[in-house]
């Protein structure tokens, strides 16, 4: 793989579902520790750096840093683990998720997303996140063609909402900005068997922080109640 992995946890041979952990732009698999510790005795769990962030290698050219170059990541990720596979991810994470469900329906078993929305389908806004993410790159602590991974250039994800039928859950921090909850509450409406929790008090990073173990733990019911009843 052209990216830095981590798999540790449970023999993905003797598990019924793998999770693999996606996270946002400026961010690294490293901030999914603390819930993947929760959660590697009953799962196999992985995560890996986005090109260009934490320990993956940073290309010079900007066309590698795409959303679709991510996904095709995804899939590398989950031939490697070779079982069912729930993706977890925050932020840009959580969209990428979304987007891949979109356009490779079923080969998910189920969607966990925090803090996160499903993109525009009106070219003015995505065009306005787009201007706003490349004004405040300098932000994120990346390069800034890695930053390129964050803008966004079609609807397909607000396209295909309803056609997402695995089993979701979507998580907000009732502490971080209210667009967040917002979106959380337009996705529960849209996709066909979505489920929307408002974390009491959890901020932007709430998987970080003394959240974690809340995180882990509806992480691991919706799993149990929502993913494995489906196979």
């Amino acid at each position: 793989m052209r990216v830095h992995t981590v798999i540790r946890g449970t023999d993905p041979l003797s598990a019924p579902v793998a999770l693999l952990f996606l996270h946002g732009v400026g961010s690294s698999s490293a901030t999914w520790t603390t819930v993947m510790d929760r959660l590697a005795d009953a799962y196999p769990v992985a995560s890996f750096d986005l090109l260009g962030h934490g320990e993956s290698p940073t290309p010079e050219d900007p066309e590698l840093f795409t959303r679709d170059a991510a996904l095709g990541d995804i899939d590398d990720l989950l031939t490697e683990l070779g079982t069912p596979t729930v993706l977890v991810g925050h932020s840009l994470g959580g969209y990428l998720a979304l987007a891949h469900a979109a356009t490779r329906p079923d080969v998910a078993s189920g969607l966990v997303v925090l803090n996160t929305g499903p993109g525009f389908r009106d070219d003015a806004k995505r065009e306005a996140w787009n201007e706003r993410s490349r004004r405040n790159a300098h932000r994120f602590g990346v390069a800034p063609q890695a930053a390129e991974i964050n803008l966004q250039h079609d609807g397909v994800v607000m396209d295909r909402l309803t056609e997402i039928t695995v089993p979701t859950l979507v998580l907000a921090g009732t502490a971080d900005r209210p667009e967040y909850a917002g979106a959380g509450e337009y996705l529960a409406h849209k996709m066909p068997n979505c489920r929307f929790v408002a974390v009491d008090g959890g901020e932007h990073a709430m998987h970080e922080s003394s959240h974690a173990d809340e995180i882990a733990q509806l992480i691991a019911r919706f799993v149990t109640e929502q993913v494995l009843p489906a196979f």
